[in-house]
């Protein structure tokens, strides 16, 4: 095997980046497809507002001409600043099962943020933290969200190998929703509301969103700050985000609570797209559209993708009211089942909250860290 190492540079190099992983994965039962659109936007500094303050690089490796792998590394400013450290970032890392193909991609990677004077590199990361973050080490025979992650189970071993260890996990969870959670709840919502004078709004219709839009963001701004990977949406990201994920949404699946008439937290759940996203295979049309569309309409599951609560309401319970108000319209429609997202397994408190649903831990997913 004669391993050689090229810079993504020309409009080819970077088809040929994005179109990999649909080769890779083709007959993953578990995979999901990502747009090759979205795909194409992240990695675009001319596109991607993130390139505000990151900066990045892309390499392919190929074996006799043909693409065997792949990988990217990303320095977000930042996020370091934030810290206080000089950290790297290892992006969209795939390859086949070879150890001399990942040994040449991660050093070439390494290399290079070494070149731009970081001391440590973790990862996977993306950009932002609204990109896929982690490695699935756990849960390979489960169907994922759009927001989680899927990857071959013999990354992790390629990851440790090559010196990475354990920085972070998130553990994801699968709710059924019965009769005793659901009153729980809503009985919960009820005295909070009395208590603190909160109010709950749901909507119908997809324009009466659009208003909430920034306020959402600078409220998930506010939430995540202390968290790790995590750094502010800037107005552009805020627009763009705004724009990929508004137009999918169910209405009937996003509420916010207020007090006094100030936004104070947002829940948006959004029913699972993720058999749908097989079907479409990475493109919209022609026929791609139909199946997601299918699935807006009439959700089996729902997966709960973004929730914030303003710092100063955080011990108030506002969190139960917005998981309150999702269930009674899940309910509504004959639906009990919600896919978490990721959180961080040290997140006690959250985690705690599923003790009142039939529930099952199914996945895991890991942030390695490295000293360069």
């Amino acid at each position: 095997m004669s391993v050689q190492i090229k810079e993504v540079v020309s409009k080819h190099d970077y088809k040929q980046f994005v179109n990999f992983l649909y080769k890779h994965y083709k007959g993953s039962e578990n995979w999901i497809p990502p747009m090759k659109s979205d795909e194409m936007f992240s990695i675009d500094e001319n596109k991607n507002p993130a390139y505000e303050f990151c900066i990045s690089k892309f390499w392919l490796a190929e074996d006799n001409g043909k693409i065997v792998g792949r990988i990217g590394a990303i320095i977000n400013d930042v996020y370091n600043k934030k810290v206080g450290e000089k950290l790297g970032r290892i992006n969209r890392a795939e390859f086949i099962d070879n150890k001399e193909i990942s040994k040449a991609l991660f050093k070439t990677a390494e290399n290079w943020l070494k070149e731009k004077g970081m001391e440590k590199v973790h990862g996977p990361l993306g950009f932002t933290n609204i990109d896929q973050q982690g490695l699935l080490i756990e849960g390979f025979d489960y169907l994922p969200s759009i927001a989680s992650v899927y990857n071959h189970p013999y990354y992790q071993q390629h990851f440790e190998i090559l010196g990475y260890e354990k920085e972070n996990d998130w553990v994801e969870f699968r709710l059924t929703i019965g009769d005793a959670a659901a009153k729980k709840a809503s009985r919960g919502s009820a005295m909070i509301k009395r208590r603190y004078g909160f109010e709950s709004v749901t909507f119908t219709k997809t324009s009466e969103l659009k208003e909430y839009g920034k306020i959402i963001f600078e409220i998930l701004n506010d939430a995540f700050k202390v968290l790790p990977y995590t750094v502010p949406f800037s107005k552009k990201m805020i627009e763009a985000s705004s724009k990929k994920y508004f137009s999918i949404l169910n209405p009937k699946f996003v509420n916010i609570v207020k007090k006094d008439d100030e936004v104070i937290g947002f829940f948006v759940g959004i029913p699972s797209l993720s058999k749908a996203m097989q079907k479409a295979g990475g493109s919209l049309f022609p026929f791609g559209i139909l199946p997601i569309m299918k699935s807006l309409k009439h959700p089996k599951v729902i997966d709960m993708l973004l929730t914030g609560v303003k710092e100063e309401y955080q011990a108030n319970g506002v969190a139960v009211i917005l998981i309150a108000t999702l269930q009674e319209e899940m309910l509504k429609q004959g639906i009990n089942q919600m896919e978490t997202t990721g959180m961080f397994e040290t997140n006690h408190t959250a985690i705690a909250n599923w003790k009142n649903y039939e529930h099952i831990q199914h996945k895991r997913r890991r942030c390695f860290v490295k000293n360069l």
